[in-house]
């Protein structure tokens, strides 16, 4: 997988340029066995827009920090069985490539296609790849509120 990263900030005299402008290289293999890469990790909001650390080669789980936010990207091999799993985040999930079905409890499933956006809200789920391409998912996890009512533990 490989995904190109763009960020921005100010120089010594405060105009804007681009800090870095580079193919990632810490695409992993995630839980679930697609290849994942984290493209930035805020701690807290409002969130810092200036230091030269980059977060996105923090070691870290699926789950970002309590306060923070994490964006992932995600790419669905066709034909792997979904990993089920909970987080208590808020998710928005935009499907830029391919096709894949989120899986929920009871077998329920919503088929998403490229262009295609999810909003999760701490739900069981798990991700399969449709059809002979990758799937390719961006991802914005926010920490959140461990919902009142669910059957399955965190992940």
């Amino acid at each position: 997988m490989e995904i190109r990263r763009i960020v921005t900030g100010h120089d010594a005299d405060g105009k804007a340029i681009v800090e870095r402008d580079e193919i990632m290289g810490n695409v992993k293999v995630m839980p679930s066995g697609h290849k994942g890469c984290v493209m930035w990790v805020t701690d807290e909001t409002p969130a810092p827009v200036e230091g030269s650390e980059d977060p996105a080669l923090r070691e870290m789980g699926i789950a970002p920090p309590a306060r923070g936010s994490v964006l992932r990207i995600l790419e669905l091999a066709p034909g792997k069985a979904a990993f089920m799993h909970r987080t208590d985040t808020l998710d928005y999930c935009i499907c830029l490539q391919g096709r894949c079905a989120m899986k929920l409890d009871d077998d329920a499933e919503v088929e998403m296609k490229a262009g295609d956006i999810l909003i999760q809200r701490g739900t069981w789920h798990g991700w399969e790849g449709r059809g002979e391409e990758p799937c390719r998912l961006a991802f914005v996890l926010i920490g959140g509120e461990k919902p009142t009512k669910h059957l399955h533990e965190d992940h």
